[in-house]
């Protein structure tokens, strides 16, 4: 579930409904994040010098890029550089809303940063009661009881990314894995530019994604009345094009289920993308 607040009104009916998301939240921080918009956040996408520094913050949110949710944990986070190899986040810290580090750019060309979900989800009855469990596949077995009814597992395979580039943009590290949804970039997600549209193709375990929904959300929901999303559809070839509504920060969200698990006890697979973007004024 995702919370839309495109008015006022509706953002004030909404505080209400944070209020039992934020009770979710104590009783099970990442089932409710996966509730909200998360986001890797960059404080700069294009810097140049030597060995300059980025910082980020990574956080599930009501709205995008403002912090008033969770934090989301660093143990996932992959820095790719421009030379192919993984570089070190320095400066890490989680607090009440978000998780801050720090990155030196030591190399020349563009980086890949991705915090990846690889769990699962758990929907079971015990004595007749409901119950939902979110974890790592090799914990599955001692987390439900051998009691549970009704048991249903879900694998999820997420990625939440964020490019930066340092000088020359590259595209060593921009190169895809294979596994789960992924953004193949045909226009460099750091040469966005408003008024020039930008084209990508979205990847499912390396192949073209065709028909998958996508979602595009201008930052500064806080500050206007209208959400303004655009809701895009990948063609048969897995692309899209995004036409943006300015400059600024843009989060790009995408998200599919099938029956291709790999784990043996889930039938379903979800896999999603989650991306933020940079668009510079001309």
């Amino acid at each position: 579930m995702k919370l839309f607040f495109t008015t006022p009104s509706a953002r004030s009916l909404a505080k209400g409904v944070a209020c039992c998301v934020s009770l979710c939240a104590a009783l099970s921080v990442p089932l409710s994040a996966h509730a909200h918009r998360s986001f890797l956040l960059p404080s700069s996408t294009v810097v140049a010098g030597n060995s300059p520094w980025v910082s980020f913050d990574a956080a599930a949110a009501s709205d995008v890029f403002y912090f008033d949710h969770v934090p989301l944990q660093l143990d996932s986070l992959m820095i790719v550089t421009p030379d192919g190899t993984m570089a070190k986040a320095e400066n890490t810290s989680t607090g009440k809303f978000r998780s801050s580090f720090d990155l030196r750019l030591s190399q020349t060309g563009t980086y890949k940063l991705s915090l990846l979900n690889q769990n699962v989800f758990a929907n079971y009855k015990e004595n007749g009661v409901a119950k939902r469990w979110r974890g790592a596949p090799e914990a599955l077995g001692k987390a439900i009881p051998a009691t549970a009814e009704e048991l249903q597992v879900t694998q999820l395979q997420g990625r939440i990314e964020t490019f930066v580039t340092n000088g020359k943009p590259g595209k060593k590290a921009l190169e895809v894995s294979g596994k789960g949804l992924e953004l193949d970039a045909i226009t460099h997600p750091n040469d966005l530019v408003a008024g020039e549209a930008a084209h990508f193709r979205l990847l499912l375990d390396g192949k073209p994604a065709a028909g998958i929904k996508v979602t595009v959300i201008a930052g500064g929901i806080r500050y206007r009345q209208q959400l303004g999303e655009q809701v895009l559809s990948t063609d048969a070839d897995g692309k899209f094009s995004i036409n943006w509504q300015g400059a600024g920060m843009y989060w790009l969200e995408a998200s599919v289920s099938d029956n291709k698990a790999t784990i043996a006890a889930a039938k379903e697979r979800r896999a999603s993308y989650v991306a933020s973007l940079e668009v510079l004024p001309q």
